[in-house]
């Protein structure tokens, strides 16, 4: 490896340099040249202003080497001789000119051996002059770039040395240019409002922002800097324009004289400062912080900062002005880089500077920003508001990518449905593969450099009891969403969509803070096992559940500090952007949590393939499962925990309570309409009741109530979506077709939107496609069994692809105990049914997946984790965790109440 020295030796065969230029991009440059082993004789720059140094002088005094600040190099178009001899006695034998202002005389030009070369801001000969580089956004070129030239005694004509390009992006500023490529001083320029809107925004981004480009607003002076496009908010006169202005959550729209909207998102008072266009209108008064002993002692190391840039005055007190002070835009530049060095955890834009320009305000908002107490305010939120089950219900329906709300980056939306009765409900934004890899990114970001996963464990659980804190307070609206966007009755959206889910962020929020290493001795050093799961994770999530999913899945990725990109069923989004929202309001940092709507075939197989995702949660069915799984091994090995189909049979012995298997039967069948993955998918019913046991339960099918979820007296509400719907009209003909006798139902309800009847099919046999297919619906498929035949019962129950869940009903505790240690499911009901709690791990094996949702789980390879309720006639008992090994040789038995 080279070090840098400054014998002789070392500079043999390199160029003695003379720097003629200023600002931050001469003091890379000079830096740059140093590195690569060039001796630079002497600088030349400008003379202090104010009392403070050229960026370029303070680096090389620093180092010792000559700097010459000559207020200029000619009077009257002749050289100044003392200047020009002072020049040649450094004996360079090449002038670099990274950004020279002055005009230099061709005898200092032409001087040394190798001549001098420049460094220009533009793509030559298509732009000449200083201000190159806002020419080629306010003309609208396709590419940008610089070029390094041989200076002549013409205006940026000599022969050209070297040339690099890029791309200029719609959106790019003369800001986002200068931190590619260089830093040019830029020029003021008032925009004429009477041009197209296009022509308006070249104009104003090629000005953008030191200082920019201004307009009369209001009666005063304001510059500007745009992005993008925007809705409705307060109208404000601005002088020239074809209409006036509007301040809306998004920044100043301006209209061009075509008619089309351009929004600005910043505004700049003539005296420097700068703040958010939206808030034109608003109060400046804020409350003032109080500073605790840590940030008290940042704040010093700020004002030391402070000090270093505006060397000119004597002290930094609260009042002190960074730009009144004599600070410039290189110095803007300076600040940001220097905190971004010292203070590495808040990310700071040159603009927020310009909207603190005091010393008192800056620390306020550094603060604030380090607190992330700033990020309600930047919130926008296009919502969509319905006036339905008497209230006005609040809807976000884009993408939420890196805390904020926006539309998929090709503007593609499609119709979320109201299956009630198949009205719109409205446009959600359809994300692409790359609003994937930005939210991807953005959750990795905040992984690897933003406060979530460093933060104190019990800091992290405050923020998530705060999220459950405003999930209750918002529960009736979140319940109303899941209603209309899913189809659930209200009632039950409310305590279980809804009431589960606030319930399952508040259980992983204690686990904050006890999430342990695990330390195992061995002979030389000990082994740890953490219980993170990686960095950015992903969810994809079924549409029977929307929210209570979304819970399950992502609290405890979130307890553990991971980040995550959850992309909501297709056809039921609402709920989840509704919740991105809240994560907001709960203090939850940008970038932790990213929604991205839309096809599982686009979005959910991006994830799957994705090479920054670790880990994958997919609920869903199993062939899409089994896809997941292909695509998270062939990209990178992706962790994967799977939650798929099921059948799981409930067997009805003649023992039992008749009353509480015929109401916990129908409810195993047609909970949720029987959207429900635990759902029993065949009932065994042993024969001597097995007719009363049909005569009963549709006789109770018939009191039940189908119609609007929202009503309250509602049992029985719509099918998710028409497709599905379909597919289950098509299930019931097939199983009349085998043979199978329909009792009840098996159709369409005669009226608007997706109902299903309520259906009960008997003498069911063991070969035929309803014995074996899950409906995911409302169909009761009925099996005789003979009586005493426990053995045989349970080899049918057993004879399927999936063990998600299970149930038995019987009085005999014998016969519930033997029945439920020989069932294969993950879960078994005895004397009940769909009984989940946070605190209980779920999740199955076979085809119905593997991998457990809630409680405090540990998978290995070895063990399969089984979940008991019991309740009997004579006393209640729950086995709340039993651990059976593979092959079930013992069993092990925890939190048992007698």
């Amino acid at each position: 490896m080279r070090k840098f020295s400054s014998s002789s030796a070392y500079y043999q065969n390199k160029l003695k340099l003379a720097l003629i230029g200023q600002s931050l991009f001469g003091q890379e440059v000079y830096t740059n040249l140093r590195k690569q082993g060039h001796k630079v004789v002497g600088v030349f720059t400008v003379p202090d202003k104010d009392g403070k140094a050229d960026p370029l002088a303070v680096v090389a005094e620093k180092d010792g080497t000559p700097v010459f600040k000559f207020p200029r190099w000619r009077v009257k178009g002749k050289p100044i001789p003392e200047v020009v001899e002072a020049y040649k006695a450094v004996g360079a034998e090449l002038n670099v000119m990274p950004f020279c202002s002055q005009f230099i005389p061709m005898n200092v030009i032409d001087f040394p051996k190798h001549g001098s070369i420049i460094y220009h801001p533009s793509i030559l000969p298509r732009h000449r002059g200083a201000s190159a580089i806002n020419w080629t956004l306010i003309e609208g070129d396709k590419k940008a770039g610089f070029s390094i030239f041989w200076a002549d005694d013409g205006l940026d004509t000599g022969p050209i040395l070297l040339q690099k390009e890029c791309p200029v992006e719609p959106n790019d500023t003369v800001d986002t240019l200068y931190n590619r490529f260089l830093f040019p001083e830029g020029i003021k320029a008032m925009v004429n409002m009477a041009q197209p809107t296009e022509v308006i925004h070249n104009w104003i981004r090629g000005h953008d922002k030191v200082p920019g480009a201004w307009a009369i607003i209001d009666g005063k002076v304001r510059f500007l800097n745009t992005v993008g496009s925007v809705p409705t908010g307060q109208p404000i006169e601005v002088e020239g324009a074809s209409q006036p202005g509007l301040i809306a959550k998004s920044g100043l729209i301006l209209f061009g004289s075509d008619g089309k909207a351009l929004q600005v998102k910043n505004l700049q008072f003539e005296d420097g400062k700068m703040i958010p266009a939206s808030k034109y209108f608003s109060s400046e008064e804020t409350a003032s912080l109080d500073l605790t002993d840590d940030e008290k002692k940042m704040a010093e190391e700020i004002r030391v900062i402070w000090k270093g840039i505006l060397s000119n005055v004597p002290a930094i007190d609260d009042t002190t002005d960074f730009f009144k002070s004599g600070a410039a835009s290189m110095d803007v530049v300076r600040l940001v880089e220097e905190l971004k060095q010292k203070c590495g955890g808040v990310q700071l834009q040159n603009e927020d500077v310009y909207m603190a320009t005091t010393f008192q305000s800056f620390i306020q908002m550094f603060v604030r920003r380090l607190r992330g107490e700033d990020q309600e305010e930047e919130l926008v939120i296009d919502y969509v508001t319905k006036d339905i089950n008497n209230m006005t219900v609040k809807m976000p329906h884009q993408c939420f990518i890196n805390g904020k709300f926006e539309d998929a980056e090709d503007g593609k939306t499609y119709n979320t449905v109201n299956p009630t009765d198949g009205s719109v409900i409205c446009k959600v934004s359809y994300a692409s593969v790359a609003d994937v890899d930005r939210a991807v990114s953005a959750a990795k970001e905040a992984f690897d450099n933003g406060p979530w996963g460093k933060m104190n464990p019990r800091d992290r659980g405050r923020l998530l009891y705060r999220l459950a804190d405003l999930m209750e307070e918002h529960q009736e609206e979140l319940a109303t969403i899941e209603t209309i966007d899913s189809g659930a009755v209200y009632t039950l959206a409310l305590k279980t969509h809804v009431g589960m889910s606030i319930q399952t962020f508040r259980y992983f929020a204690g686990w904050c803070d006890k999430i342990q290493v695990c330390v195992y001795p061995i002979a030389t050093s000990p082994l740890q096992r953490k219980s993170l799961w990686g960095d950015v994770c992903a969810i994809v999530i079924p549409w029977n559940y929307p929210l209570m999913m979304l819970a399950w899945k992502s609290a405890a990725c979130l307890a553990a500090g991971n980040t995550l990109v959850l992309k909501p069923a297709q056809v039921t989004p609402l709920t989840a952007l509704k919740f991105a929202e809240l994560t907001v309001k709960a203090g939850i940092p940008k970038g932790v949590i990213n929604i991205v709507p839309g096809s599982g075939g686009l979005v959910g197989q991006r994830m799957s393939d994705h090479p920054d995702i670790r880990k994958l949660g997919f609920t869903g069915s199993t062939p899409i499962g089994k896809q997941i799984m292909k695509s998270c091994a062939v990209s990178n090995l992706k962790k994967v925990s799977l939650e798929l189909g099921g059948k799981s049979p409930l067997i009805i012995f003649s023992d039992c309570d008749m009353d509480k298997a015929v109401r916990m039967g129908m409810s195993s069948v047609y909970f949720n309409k029987g959207e429900n993955c635990i759902a029993a998918g065949r009932l065994f019913v042993e024969e001597s009741i097995h007719d009363e046991y049909i005569r009963r339960v549709v006789e109770e099918i018939k009191k039940m109530k189908i119609g609007d979820p929202l009503d309250r007296s509602t049992d029985h509400g719509p099918q998710n979506h028409k497709a599905h719907l379909d597919k289950l009209v098509e299930y019931c003909e097939i199983g009349v077709k085998e043979g199978a006798m329909l009792v009840y139902g098996g159709r369409q309800v005669d009226r608007p939107g997706f109902f299903m009847e309520p259906t009960v099919f008997t003498d069911v046999e063991d070969h035929m496609f309803i014995a074996k297919e899950e409906s995911f619906g409302p169909v009761m498929v009925v099996s005789k069994f003979k009586d005493g035949d426990v053995d045989g019962v349970l080899s049918r129950a057993n004879n399927t692809e999936f063990g998600l869940a299970s149930g038995v009903f019987t009085r005999d505790i014998n016969k519930a105990m033997y029945v439920s240690e020989r069932l294969e499911a993950g879960t078994v009901f005895v004397n009940t049914y769909n009984k989940t709690d946070v605190a209980a791990p779920f999740g199955g094996f076979k085809q119905s997946g593997f991998g457990k949702d809630l409680g405090k789980t540990e998978q290995n390879t070895h063990c399969i984790i089984t979940l008991y309720h019991f309740k009997t006639s004579f006393m209640t008992m729950r086995i709340m965790c039993m651990c059976i090994q593979v092959r079930k040789p013992f069993m092990s038995t925890c939190g048992l109440k007698l």
